[in-house]
């Protein structure tokens, strides 16, 4: 399986996507991946699908899927079922199912003080997903100073405004940028 890098390629922006419009927008923008940040299990099916007919990797959000329980055999239908690229997730039970279930694996991680970025850089070492997402995200000094401990991929992504905040946490050596407002999904334009 390849790397989350090279499944991104040369791009850097990813779509999170809040709602079927957005979807549809994304397929069509220059992004690396597209987040499903909303759906439920009568539907999800229908948005991988869509998504991977444009050659977008997908990743539901498992925490923010309606009807898909957050253990185990959800885990597993999802992969054998819907076969998405791989998930994103708070649940670092999730990531372990996932890993051995042959997903990718992507671990939100809220940093809202020092503790919660030590418990972050403690379970992401346990965990060992294939990248890590950083909310909120315009924080070039704790992404440098995360990733080096990490040994991963970091995604910034949460309160992204303008295309300033995406070139500084890029400097700041973010792999990608996760962002919400289709306006800036064209960062990436010629590349």
């Amino acid at each position: 399986m390849n790397s989350i890098q090279e499944l991104f390629g040369p791009r850097q922006i990813i779509a999170a996507v809040r709602n079927e419009e957005q979807l549809r927008q994304a397929v069509h923008a220059p992004v690396a991946a597209i987040f499903l940040l909303h759906g439920n299990i009568n539907i999800l099916s229908d948005y991988v699908d869509y998504a991977k007919g444009y050659r977008k990797p997908v990743f539901p959000h498992m925490d923010l899927m309606g009807g898909i329980a957050g253990d185990r055999a959800a885990v597993e239908y999802l992969a054998r079922v819907i076969a998405p690229d791989g998930i994103i997730t708070t649940r670092s039970t999730l990531i372990k199912v996932a890993k051995k279930q042959g997903l990718r694996t992507i671990q939100r991680l809220f940093l809202v003080d020092s503790t919660a970025v030590e418990t972050g850089i403690h379970a992401v070492r346990e965990n060992q997903p294939d990248a890590v997402e950083v909310m909120p995200g315009p924080l070039p000094k704790i992404i440098r100073h995360i990733k080096g401990k990490m040994g991963r991929p970091v995604i910034a992504g949460g309160l992204i405004e303008d295309r300033e905040d995406i070139r500084q946490v890029l400097d700041a050596g973010a792999c990608a940028v996760s962002i919400g407002n289709p306006e800036l999904w064209c960062y990436n334009e010629g590349i």
